[in-house]
């Protein structure tokens, strides 16, 4: 075997090893033994002083040419290896940010919502339609329309919320839905049969059954020759339509400067079914609200004639609404956003 054969056979095991090392810290263990002075290759330079020029020469170049290759190869090898580590590195550090649920879950309508878009659809199959109106209200829709004159006590039953708004004119938010009745019988004459849902807004500290900002449903009827035997009846049908056949309701005389007469809206207690608990401090009935028929001078207020039209108004809290018919024991629980207690309905 020639010199020449020797040095293409050790170039060919060096490409070989190079192939072989299976990480960069394996190959660079093995590139003494590629290019080392005592590696095979190495050895060669040693052997090309006893030749003569010529041969010399040749042997020479040949060897040069077989380095070369090695060494493209362990360049080749090298970045080979070094794109295997930069993945394995990229996966092991890898943050999957990705948000895919196993099994997809849709929101849907807060309670309060579910209950006053159930009540709306109670008093649409009853005939009324839905109004709505501005939560900033000025004072003479919010009170002096209704009956209620700033010398007027009853005042003092709403905690008010007055807006500085710069314009001279008393602006609040709205106590309570009831100007929305006042805007529709300005807006349309009778007959009128129509609810107002809505957000309503008073002065009070948060406890198991008030609220600053709460919701109210108010209705109103006003055409010839409506009684409150008429009343009596609306009531005593949502009563059954919205809490079922088992519910019933009373009226107990009250007193509202909007309404003459008045009355409070009591039905059986939805927790004990009537038998007494101590949610209805044992008495079988829970109060929902307030009714009466519509004070003359609010008809005058609103340029409807009281000699020839009548009716009668009612408004109960939505919020409470869906307390009771749920058994929830506590109104803030419905405004805390806790996804555990909201996921139940």
């Amino acid at each position: 075997m020639t010199l020449t054969d020797e040095i293409t056979r050790a170039g060919e095991k060096a490409v070989a090893i190079i192939a072989e090392a299976a990480s960069l810290d394996e190959l660079k263990a093995a590139e003494p033994t590629i290019f080392g002075k005592k590696s095979a290759l190495g050895s060669f330079k040693k052997s090309l002083g006893g030749l003569d020029p010529d041969e010399r020469r040749q042997v020479g170049r040949h060897l040069n040419a077989v380095r070369d290759e090695v060494g493209e190869a362990l360049a080749r090898r090298r970045e080979q290896l070094a794109a295997v580590e930069r993945r394995r590195l990229l996966e092991a550090e890898r943050l999957d940010l990705t948000e895919v649920p196993t099994s997809p879950r849709l929101g849907h309508a807060h309670l309060v919502s579910q209950a006053q878009e159930r009540l709306e659809d109670v008093f649409v199959g009853m005939g009324f339609t839905v109004a709505e109106g501005p939560e900033a209200e000025t004072d003479w829709y919010n009170f002096e329309a209704l009956n209620i004159p700033r010398w007027h006590p009853a005042r003092s039953m709403w905690d008010t919320l007055y807006l500085d708004l710069g314009d001279g004119d008393n602006v609040v938010l709205r106590t309570h839905t009831s100007p929305v009745q006042i805007r529709v019988m300005q807006n349309q004459g009778p007959p009128i049969y129509s609810v107002m849902p809505g957000r309503v807004y008073r002065r009070d500290t948060a406890d198991a059954s008030h609220m600053p900002v709460f919701h109210q449903i108010e209705g109103l009827v006003v055409d010839r020759g409506i009684t409150f035997g008429d009343l009596a009846g609306t009531l005593d049908a949502f009563t059954a339509a919205y809490f079922g056949e088992s519910i019933s309701s009373r009226l107990r005389p009250s007193y509202f400067p909007f309404t003459e007469p008045s009355a409070e809206f009591d039905i059986t207690c939805v927790i004990c079914g009537g038998e007494g608990c101590q949610t209805c401090q044992r008495t079988g009935w829970i109060e929902l609200g307030g009714c009466g028929m519509v004070h003359p001078n609010v008809l005058r207020n609103v340029d409807i004639d009281p000699e020839e039209y009548s009716g009668f108004a009612f408004g109960f809290g939505i919020d409470r609404l869906a307390l009771m018919r749920h058994g929830v024991e506590d109104l803030r629980q419905m405004f805390t956003n806790d996804v555990r207690f909201l996921s139940q309905f």
